[in-house]
Parts: structure tokens; C-alpha cells; sequence
């Protein structure tokens, strides 16, 4: 058992450094948004997810209603379910439904890449492992972006910001690159985000609920557009 618990540790010590960086930001933009230190930290110790606390933030920002909130943090994440439903697949049987529910916490989406294409069985110490480090990075790296967001000059606090942006640049793009439903979905989004931000009849929508639209409605018309073939049966 201990030894799965430190291969789980060496496995998720590339997502730790990824998350110490690209959690910078959120620390940032958590100080800028109103929050402290300790209120950041928080945020990201009991969320780890960067789309999510983006888009917390951005509504926290705005002053938008805890009801927007909720419901935008539910669309965002949802795939975090779909995640675990498949996760939950490859788990020992012998596994007890609170040790699963632990797992579910932190089943990000780069541990669920790991752990769905570790070889050997997923035991509960290796699920441990390899999570642990990953939200210290996560939360560790939002306590530094906020306590630089005190220190350094507003001017590169704001440059640091955009590192955010950057990571998200960077999961689409590739993606998009190959696979074209992607890429159009995408720019359907981003679409739909600057007529609600730019046109004045819809000035009056807040940007947790912007947030909300564009998701559903580009992933509605990519679904519609772009239907997952059905396999047959036997295949």
C-alpha cells in the first residue's frame, strides 16, 4: 500500500508544478475580484478547477446573485460527473463509496487522464498519491499569486493576469487544430460572448449569466450540428 501511495505521488508531481503556475493567476485575479488571502486559498482547496474558479470569479466581480453563481459553476463542471462515472469504472470493487466520493473531490482533468491510462489497479493509496500533490500545487500556487498581487506593481500584476487566459488558449487551440466541430464550437462561443458584451439590448445580462448562454447554446448547436455516431450494436 505504501508503495502505490508514493508511485500516486511521483505520477502526480508534473500536474503539482502545472498547477503551481497556472493557480498564479487565480490567486491574482481572486485579490482583484474582492477576496483575501485565506479566502482565495480556500476557494482553490475546496474547488480545484481553473475554468470554474474563473468563472466564480468573474461572477464574484460582478456582483452577480449566489443562484448564478451555482448554476454556473454546475454547466462548467458538469463534466467533472460524466468524468467520474468513468473512473468509477476502472475502480476495484473493493473500494467503499466514501473513499470513492474522496476520489471524486480532486478528479481533475489531468488525474483522470493519469489514472485512466495507469496500467496497474487503481488502489485507494495510489488515488491518494497521486491527487495530494496536486492540490497543494493548486492552492499553494493561488497563496503566492495573491500575496504577489499585494507586493507587485498593479501594472504587472495585470500582465500576470493574462497568463490565465493564456492557459485556456492553449487546452483549446491544439484541439481545435485537429478536430474541426471543436474549433466551430469554440468560435460559436466566443461569438455569442462579444454580441451579449458588445450589443446594447443585451447590456442588462450579468457575466455569470453571459457565461451561462454561451456555454449551453454552442455546446446545443455543436451537438445538433455534430452528433457522436452511434456505434452499432456488437461493434
Amino acid at each position: 500500500m505504501k508503495n502505490n501511495f508514493i508511485e500516486g505521488l511521483r505520477d502526480g508531481i508534473p500536474i503539482a508544478l502545472g498547477y503551481l503556475s497556472v493557480s498564479f493567476s487565480i490567486g491574482i485575479m481572486a485579490l482583484s475580484s474582492g477576496l483575501n488571502v485565506f479566502q482565495g486559498a480556500f476557494m482553490s482547496i475546496t474547488n480545484v478547477t481553473s475554468a470554474g474558479q474563473f468563472a466564480g470569479l468573474a461572477v464574484i466581480a460582478s456582483g452577480g446573485a449566489i443562484p448564478e453563481l451555482i448554476l454556473t459553476q454546475l454547466i462548467i463542471n458538469l463534466r467533472y460527473a460524466l468524468m467520474s462515472l468513468s473512473l468509477s469504472q476502472k475502480l476495484p470493487e473493493k473500494i467503499t463509496l466514501w473513499q470513492r466520493m474522496i476520489i471524486a473531490f480532486a478528479n481533475t482533468d489531468e488525474i483522470f487522464a493519469v489514472a485512466m491510462n495507469h496500467n496497474k489497479s487503481l488502489t485507494f493509496p495510489y488515488m491518494i498519491g497521486l491527487q495530494s500533490l496536486p492540490i497543494i500545487g493548486w492552492t499553494g500556487g493561488t497563496v503566492l499569486g495573491a500575496i504577489a498581487g499585494q507586493v507587485l506593481p498593479s501594472a504587472v500584476s495585470s500582465a500576470l493576469n493574462v497568463a490565465l487566459y493564456g492557459m485556456f488558449i492553449a487546452i483549446v487551440v491544439p484541439t481545435a487544430v485537429k478536430i474541426r466541430p471543436v474549433l466551430i464550437v469554440a468560435v460559436l462561443a466566443a461569438f455569442l460572448s462579444c454580441v451579449i458584451y458588445y450589443i446594447p439590448l443585451f447590456s442588462g445580462i450579468s457575466t455569470g449569466t453571459s457565461i451561462i448562454i454561451c456555454t449551453v447554446s454552442a455546446s446545443a448547436i455543436g451537438a445538433v450540428i455534430f452528433p457522436v455516431p452511434q456505434k452499432a450494436d456488437g461493434a
